[in-house]
């Protein structure tokens, strides 16, 4: 049977690339890890610990990197049993089962091996992710929605939490801001490469002529730091805080109340909002937050002392600091401006396919760092 034939010849292939991804993924050493940490669990005053819950979550992540790489070495084990025993008994009802193990099993394998590269302090964090359009009215906001759209749907394909924090109605269609967290392993790591600015180019649904328009809109994009520096502190005198009425996408997740918070920082210009929260109490606080992690990645990227080092971080939404093209008109194709990447199936990167730009992102950063 020749589609068996083909799947052994395939998993036989794998068999030593998933064996040297032991290594890269650091398994003993993760093992050796979670069996220290979890030793501190068991210290009598472990809850009373500051640390105690990050300690909980290093355990839950680790475990979860170990027990994923052994259930893909079972699954390969397992896969080539079945297609001995179908090749054996020249049994065609496994055929469809062994093909999609054998997809199943690279399309994991491929994963992990990309986790290999997210090397980043942060990179195993949450992310939070920030919509904004460039100049151009009511054809950038809507594409700023589209981008919005674009990664929710890429996030939950891949099994994130995505979280609408704030939303801010555009004046016809689309949106003026947007944030959302995207919860999960490793979140971070992978959006990292979606920082800036994206150009739309397309024939405008808002121009009666059916002109050509070009739109931009930013992604910021930025970790959750879970446990912020007490040097991380915020002064009254600079923060402006306003409360408004709560508007969504659609009207969905967001309460309709006037507890939506929104604060500028009169130094840098930067602006946080939250609106999904219970109380106004709870929005302030969750802003603050997001206040402090936006301005700690900054501290962070520009190697600065102290905050009051931070000064305006403006950034310009147009054409110089693009990252990617989306061109839907005369032709179709997203290209990334920095690794080179192209995608001509549009409708599937603005439904949430963009691993190819990430992926080609993480490697062209590993190959730098080598």
């Amino acid at each position: 049977m020749i589609q068996l034939d083909e799947a052994k010849r395939a998993l036989n292939a794998a068999k030593e690339p998933i064996a040297d991804l032991r290594n890269a993924l650091r398994i003993d050493d993760l093992e050796r890890q979670i069996q220290e940490l979890e030793a501190k669990t068991l210290i009598p005053d472990f809850w009373s610990q500051p640390d105690s819950g990050k300690i909980l979550q290093s355990i839950k992540d680790k475990k979860a990197t170990v027990e994923e790489y052994g259930g893909l070495c079972t699954k390969l084990e397992d896969t080539l049993l079945l297609c001995d025993m179908g090749i054996e008994e020249n049994d065609e009802s496994v055929v469809d089962e062994v093909l999609k193990d054998v997809k199943e099993i690279s399309d994991t394998a491929d994963r992990m091996r990309l986790e290999t590269l997210l090397t980043g302090e942060y990179d195993r964090n949450n992310a939070i992710l920030s919509f904004h359009p460039g100049a151009g009215g009511t054809e950038a906001q809507d594409w700023a929605q589209m981008l919005y759209r674009m990664y929710t749907r890429w996030g939950e394909s891949h099994g994130y939490n995505v979280k609408l924090l704030d939303w801010l109605d555009g004046d016809e269609a689309g949106l003026k801001s947007a944030t959302v967290m995207v919860e999960g392993l490793n979140a971070y790591g992978f959006l990292k490469s979606e920082n800036g600015v994206h150009r739309l180019v397309r024939i405008s649904p808002f121009d009666a002529s059916g002109r050509r328009h070009t739109s931009f809109a930013s992604v910021e994009v930025m970790p959750e730091f879970t446990d912020l520096n007490d040097d991380i502190e915020i002064r009254d005198e600079d923060i402006e805080v306003t409360a408004h009425r709560s508007s969504g996408a659609g009207g969905q997740h967001i309460n309709k109340t006037d507890s939506a918070i929104r604060i500028l920082h009169k130094p840098t210009g930067i602006v946080v909002g939250c609106q999904t929260q219970r109380s106004q109490l709870q929005n302030r606080d969750f802003a603050m937050k997001m206040l402090k992690s936006k301005l700690m990645e900054i501290k962070q990227r520009e190697n600065l002392q102290k905050i009051d080092d931070i000064k305006g971080v403006k950034t310009d939404i147009e054409w110089g600091a693009q990252i990617r093209s989306y061109v839907f008109m005369p032709y179709t194709l997203a290209k990334d401006t920095r690794t080179g990447f192209e995608n001509t199936d549009i409708n599937s990167v603005m439904n949430g396919n963009i691993d190819g730009f990430i992926n080609a992102y993480l490697k062209m950063n590993s190959s730098k760092a080598e």
